[in-house]
């Protein structure tokens, strides 16, 4: 996932939830992916999607101990 993915991917997940402190961050270790974030804090992992190039899969896990 190079920067020009990372900045479109941004962009798009600003508008979608309407919020302007979303960011994506490259993974230093990981070439095919990148870090969400909202506020500073890790929201969830956008992924390449390997069967359909130039999509991505947006991962986001939802604890129990967060809806309390």
């Amino acid at each position: 996932m190079d920067d020009n993915d990372i900045k479109k991917l941004e962009a798009h997940l600003k508008r979608t939830f309407g919020n302007p402190h979303v960011a994506v961050k490259a993974r230093p270790k990981q070439k095919d992916s990148a870090e969400v974030e909202m506020k500073g804090e890790f929201i969830g992992v956008l992924y390449q999607d390997e069967d359909d190039d130039g999509s991505f899969l947006f991962e986001m896990a939802i604890l129990a101990e967060d809806l309390e």
